[in-house]
């Protein structure tokens, strides 16, 4: 029996700061699985900056959403029905389905996560791609060692402020750069000296 979903679909190419006029609203239907596949309902979604890239038309690291199709997003969701014995109904998975309530997809191109170690969005930040990266940087390319001083240019983003906290937990003394103030709620957290620039006159 068909599964009724809502879905945000780009609409037009924002110009500059997208604004509602650049997306619609639509409710579909989606199909039963077939063998391998399984039907999932999204729990939550990550809206990152890297999407507003992907509403331009161009050549890109990861191609631009197409004009009346559904925008795409990590999320995580669980599984309500399930045509593949090794997602069972009630697993919960990550996906790039985001931006919609409910879809199918084959069972091989999700990865399960379990909510029993960390809430569903933390896969979407510090336990997803956001802190891998973080991470890699650190351990993998600077080779952070504890007490080194660290410098994180874009300290407010969702990477930089992984590799500040990583980093501050690691014993490190952590310099941060940021186009505003909003870093100052690191300092709290892991003792961020932030370098934030006078504002525009």
């Amino acid at each position: 029996m068909p599964t009724e979903s809502r879905e945000v679909r780009l609409a037009s190419r924002p110009q500059a700061e997208p604004s509602l006029d650049n997306f619609s609203f639509a409710t579909v239907e989606v199909r039963d699985p077939h063998p391998g596949e399984v039907l999932v309902r999204n729990v939550c979604i990550s809206v990152d900056p890297y999407l507003r890239g992907r509403m331009n038309e161009g050549k890109s690291y990861v191609p631009p959403f197409q004009i009346g199709q559904p925008l795409e997003g990590g999320a995580v969701g669980r599984v309500i029905a399930s045509q593949d014995e090794k997602l069972p109904v009630g697993t919960y998975v990550q996906s790039i389905y985001g931006w919609r309530e409910a879809f199918v997809a084959p069972g091989a191109s999700l990865q399960i996560v379990d909510t029993a170690v960390a809430p569903a969005s933390a896969y979407l930040g510090i336990l997803g791609v956001t802190g891998l990266t973080a991470w890699v940087g650190l351990y993998s390319i600077a080779r952070l060692k504890t007490g080194e001083t660290i410098f994180v240019s874009g300290g407010a983003g969702a990477v930089g402020s992984a590799a500040c906290q990583l980093a501050g937990i690691h014993g490190c003394r952590v310099i941060a750069s940021a186009g505003t103030a909003t870093l100052l709620v690191l300092m709290v957290l892991v003792k961020v000296s932030v370098l934030v620039p006078d504002p525009p006159v």
